[in-house]
């Protein structure tokens, strides 16, 4: 535990926080987009497809954010 220092563990989590926040954000930007509630086609209506689709896109958004991060 000699090489651990505190800000490098602090400098993690703001960046963990501020992927998570850029996501959520990127997730309510993509919902007003669509000409369809997302979440409510999804769960209401069962529509497999299109979770399948905004899955597949949250996992891109997610390297783009991870990568941009780092």
């Amino acid at each position: 535990m000699e090489s651990f220092h505190p800000g490098v563990l602090l400098n993690a989590l703001l960046y963990a926080v501020l992927g998570i926040v850029i996501f959520i954000g990127s997730f309510f930007i993509m919902d007003k987009l669509t000409p369809y509630a997302l979440w409510k086609e999804i769960v209401e209506e069962k529509n497999v497809a299109l979770a399948i689709l905004v899955g597949a896109m949250s996992i891109g958004i997610c390297v783009i954010i991870a990568s941009a991060v780092h």
